[in-house]
């Protein structure tokens, strides 16, 4: 199987949402970057917030972002497939996630295949990635992946997914991201904004 960039592997970068450190949404986001890299020939590389958080907050222009913020921004902007997810918090994803993504460029992300993964109390939340992740990306113009993956607190056992039938899911995201991550994405036209 080909992809857009034969030279190299593919560089999955994979971006959690999450404040707290161990995190669902760490495991959840390194598990679909995992099942992709399986498919493919890629790198992967994990941006937790817990860690940039504390870089973003009260920045409100790009040119004073610390270097450890700038260069999560960049590794997002030079990403070939991203994965992100967010817990759940007041029906949304995190406000620094929000933050974090306001400062990427709004072209950078245009037809990057992106997988979409959200976690929370409970199953209630699960249309989060589509009512919240994905109208984000679609701003960007990004690929979102047609199946997002969102798991509760109890598919989670020792900092790890454990749920089969989330286990099942992120299996079948990776599969459904196949066909999207062999494609070189369209020209850009600044028309087109």
């Amino acid at each position: 199987m080909t992809h857009p960039h034969p030279t190299r592997p593919l560089r999955i970068v994979a971006v959690s949402g999450s404040l707290h450190r161990p995190s669902s949404t760490t495991a959840l986001v390194a598990a679909l970057a995992g099942a992709v890299s399986r498919r493919v020939d890629a790198d992967v590389d994990v941006i937790e917030l817990a860690e940039v958080g504390p870089h973003l907050g009260g920045v409100l222009e790009r040119t004073a972002l610390p270097a450890p913020a700038r260069a999560a921004i960049e590794a997002i902007e030079s990403a070939d497939v991203l994965v992100v997810g967010s817990p759940v918090y007041r029906a949304s994803f995190t406000g620094l996630f929000k933050h974090l993504f306001d400062f990427v460029d709004q072209r950078a992300l245009v037809d990057v295949p992106v997988l979409l993964a959200a976690t929370g109390g409970s199953h209630r939340h699960a249309l989060t990635i589509e009512h919240q992740l994905r109208p984000l990306f679609a701003f960007f113009q990004a690929l979102t992946l047609p199946v997002g993956v969102y798991a509760a607190s109890a598919d989670f056992e020792a900092g790890r997914v454990r749920c089969p039938e989330v286990l099942e899911r992120i299996e079948a995201a990776a599969d459904r991201a196949l066909p999207y991550l062999v494609r070189p994405p369209a020209p850009v036209r600044p028309a087109a904004w």
